[in-house]
């Protein structure tokens, strides 16, 4: 509940809400300061703030702690679950290749990895969404791929606090 995290001190506070932008508990360390929050769309809109006040690098340091989509490497557990629902553990060799040569180019054109909330996605549709976004230009993907960020945190939040 919402009500117990207002009362958490700032290093609880942390502990339960730092993974929520992935591998960057910085966005709830400096979030905690904006107690108290109302509801579920508060604390997500004070993360969120967090995040446009946040400096270039940091920006850029967070898009990179995110993993490749349907990479087989080590990734934060959220990662992992919400990987796997769209069917990105299960890939042909065939497709794994094609996601591989995707993330690649992606990274190549915007230095950081492509991101997608891919709750509600299929493989198809994720391969789809690469391909479209590898077309936009630097601002307008940047601009993208935060929003997908916090679409990401909203899903993650949304496990942990029932208002």
């Amino acid at each position: 509940m919402i009500d117990d995290l207002n009362k958490l001190n700032q290093v609880d506070f942390i502990e339960e809400l730092g993974w929520i932008f992935e591998h960057s508990p910085w966005v709830a360390e400096r979030a905690w300061s904006s107690r108290p929050f109302r509801s579920l769309a508060h604390l997500q809109k004070s993360m969120e703030d967090v995040v446009e006040q946040a400096s270039g690098e940091e920006k850029l340091a967070l898009l990179r702690k995110h993993p490749d989509l349907a990479a087989r490497v080590q990734m934060a557990d959220a990662s992992v679950k919400e990987q796997a629902g769209a069917g990105l553990d299960a890939l042909t060799e065939e497709e794994y290749k094609e996601f591989l040569e995707l993330n690649d180019l992606y990274k190549e054109k915007f230095a950081f990895p492509f991101i997608l909330a891919v709750k509600g996605h299929t493989k198809e549709s994720i391969r789809n969404a690469m391909q479209t976004r590898l077309k936009l230009s630097e601002r307008n993907e940047l601009e993208e791929a935060l929003n997908q960020i916090y679409r990401i945190a909203q899903f993650r939040l949304e496990t942990v606090i029932k208002n």
